[in-house]
């Protein structure tokens, strides 16, 4: 699956919406987003942000990978796309429900200095 552009994003979120049957509306409040942000997301007129791909994959209970793939952040093999990081580092952060998000891009901060550091 190659990497997509935004309106393909937004067909592949209202389909896999459908396929968990929840509305757009409840879709919007699982993920913490709103409604018309969503929709727009779901039309093509907006590209999120990786932290909102992560909260609406937690609300349609899919891997964050799979819409960041769509969204074209890290191409199909898992390789992230000019951060340098090994495929993994930056999902599995991200995807830790224990993290606040500014406790996340901290981390995700500090690890990228780590690795600037060594050559």
């Amino acid at each position: 699956m190659a990497s997509l552009g935004v309106g393909d994003l937004g067909a592949f979120l209202r389909e896999q919406r459908r396929q968990a049957q929840l509305s757009l509306r409840q879709l919007a409040e699982a993920a913490g987003v709103s409604n018309p942000y969503l929709s727009q997301i779901e039309r093509g007129l907006r590209k999120p942000s990786a932290e909102i791909l992560q909260q609406i994959a937690k609300g349609l209970r899919i891997s964050a990978e799979t819409l960041y793939v769509q969204a074209g952040i890290l191409d199909e093999r898992g390789q992230e796309d000019g951060a340098g990081q090994p495929p993994g580092v930056r999902e599995a952060v991200l995807a830790d429900p224990g993290l606040t998000e500014q406790q996340q891009q901290a981390l995700l901060q500090i690890y990228d200095s780590f690795r600037k550091e060594n050559p």
